[in-house]
């Protein structure tokens, strides 16, 4: 006899599948095989202690600080650890309890309700302006359409093209200028039915190019503001268009100003949530979300926000992750734009192993592969 160390991180279902188990016992097997960890905060100390014996009687934790049995602060953070299993069963036991239990409960059932997407799409960035902080992103004219073509080719599965750049104290462009930028990529990309070989979407928050661009086939709105506008959530409603809802903190030009946080993961969340609200009364259902990597956030605040993107799972929505070749990777590496690749690629895959569903890249062909890849090493 032998035993083998499996990784944490293998498909469990296909291997009981391999293994013989029947249909019924794979699900049940699954759910006891993923543990769960939640951070509480500010839980009442008579539901702490309730919600301590009540994990510890199904075999899943709660570590507390010292002192909560005897009540000795009225409220405390404490770190929830369970199986999927046992989360079912814990979520269940606490709807009938008093001291905030309930609304935990129904916050549990909500995060175990959620369906992962498990397509990975890639997005391939094409600027229509000569100021993105990447160089390798500025396309124009024929050498738009060529490149789009390129990036398809190499595995795009949505283009994204703007005509400003967002970077830190990027310089305001007016109206009039931007849709100078970008409305001869839309007319080659319509001349080209380019749309009819990936999706489109316009990065802009301005009505006029956002209308254009819906108006040549693209199908996706990509707002750093995160539809503040309601122009734009109406213009979203009218050509049914995807709304990918993005949180900055401040403008490009003011946004790494010091941006603070009572706690990034929880601010950013709570924006997003609103927004999706927001949209959802203008009809707007497909919707994608973007925690904002880079926009207004510290290196701390970025790292968090990667490392803890599957608590967004909770909104139910897709979530884009935009990293590629960001000032993070430099700050981590002292990197120039030039040599971020392999910084990107390993933000990226850890985007998609905590929840992400689209990411936003200048480099097509090496995402395509490493996804290959990682997909290869999830079955292995």
């Amino acid at each position: 006899m032998e035993i083998k160390k499996l990784s944490n991180e293998i498909d469990v279902q296909q291997y009981l599948k391999d293994l013989g188990v029947d249909s019924g016992g794979i699900k049940i097997l699954a759910s006891k095989a993923q543990t769960h960890i939640f951070y509480i905060k500010d839980l009442a100390v008579g539901g702490a202690n309730i919600l301590k014996q009540d994990a510890l009687s199904i075999g899943a934790d709660l570590a507390v600080p010292r002192g909560t049995v005897i009540a000795k602060t009225p409220h405390v953070d404490c770190i929830l650890i369970a199986t999927t299993k046992q989360l079912q069963t814990l979520s269940k036991k606490e709807l009938a309890q008093p001291f905030g239990l309930k609304n935990l409960a129904i916050q549990l059932q909500q995060y175990l309700s959620v369906k992962i997407d498990e397509k990975i799409e890639i997005m391939g960035i094409l600027n229509a302006n000569d100021d993105s902080f990447f160089s390798g992103s500025r396309f124009s004219g024929e050498s738009a359409v060529a490149r789009i073509e390129a990036m398809i080719e190499e595995g795009a599965d949505i283009i994204d093209i703007g005509g400003v750049s967002t970077r830190p104290n990027a310089p305001v462009v007016s109206v009039e200028e931007e849709l100078a930028r970008v409305q001869p990529v839309l007319d080659a990309i319509a001349a080209n039915k380019l749309y009819e070989k990936a999706k489109f979407s316009i990065d802009s928050y301005t009505p006029v190019v956002v209308q254009a661009a819906l108006e040549g086939g693209f199908t996706i709105v990509n707002d750093i503001t995160g539809f503040e506008n309601d122009a734009l959530c109406k213009l979203c409603a009218e050509y049914n268009a995807t709304a990918v809802a993005m949180h900055m903190q401040g403008t490009p030009q003011t946004m790494q100003d010091n941006p603070q946080y009572d706690d990034v993961v929880l601010d950013v969340y709570h924006y997003l949530e609103e927004q999706t609200k927001k949209l959802e009364s203008f009809g707007i259902n497909d919707i994608v979300l973007d925690v904002g990597i880079g926009f207004g956030k510290t290196l701390d605040d970025n790292l968090q926000l990667l490392k803890h993107l599957e608590h967004f799972k909770m909104l139910g929505k897709k979530l884009l992750v935009g990293a590629s070749r960001k000032s993070l990777i430099d700050k981590i590496t002292a990197s120039p734009i030039e040599k971020r690749l392999a910084g990107t690629l390993a933000l990226h895959l850890e985007a998609i192993r905590n929840g992400a569903s689209i990411i936003r890249v200048h480099d097509v062909y090496e995402h395509k592969q490493a996804l290959e890849v990682y997909k290869a090493l999830q079955k292995g």
